[in-house]
């Protein structure tokens, strides 16, 4: 499972049981950063009939590698995920994740006010499908 983690919403996608596909799943939206009660919920309840062995979480770190105020809220969401859910949650780096995925969506023809509603899902395919090619080896979803 990847997450592009942010703090009004968070885009979610699944890789088949042999790590080779990737597709997206849902937009999560939650009025308040800090209130991710409902979302720790959604997560779960998407993962629920599904084989689901590691989460990768997107990583948004600076263009020159440093930590901001991101990376810290990201890491509090990344808690929060292991303590409920009880799996492994790894890091994977998001950087131009979100400029990938719109550029994904403006060459596949979406309209640009329709892009906000799946570009977070697009972004964690991307976030997903980076780790998957860079471990090389089956990882479950």
């Amino acid at each position: 499972m990847g997450l592009d983690y942010g703090s009004r919403t968070v885009g979610v996608a699944f890789t088949d049981a042999l790590g080779i596909t990737v597709q997206p799943a849902e937009t999560i939206k939650r009025q308040e950063e800090h209130m991710l009660r409902s979302t720790l919920r959604r997560i779960e309840e998407l993962m629920t009939g599904r084989d689901v062995t590691l989460i990768v979480l997107g990583r948004p770190v600076h263009m020159d590698g440093s930590e901001g105020e991101r990376v810290e809220k990201c890491s509090i969401f990344k808690t929060k995920l292991e303590r409920r859910l009880h799996i492994p949650v790894v890091w994977q780096d998001e950087q131009l994740t979100t400029v990938a995925a719109d550029e994904i969506l403006d060459e596949s023809g979406v309209a640009a006010e329709n892009r906000k509603k799946v570009i977070d899902q697009v972004a964690a395919c991307l976030i997903l499908e980076d780790y998957l090619n860079e471990h090389g080896e089956k990882h479950g979803q």
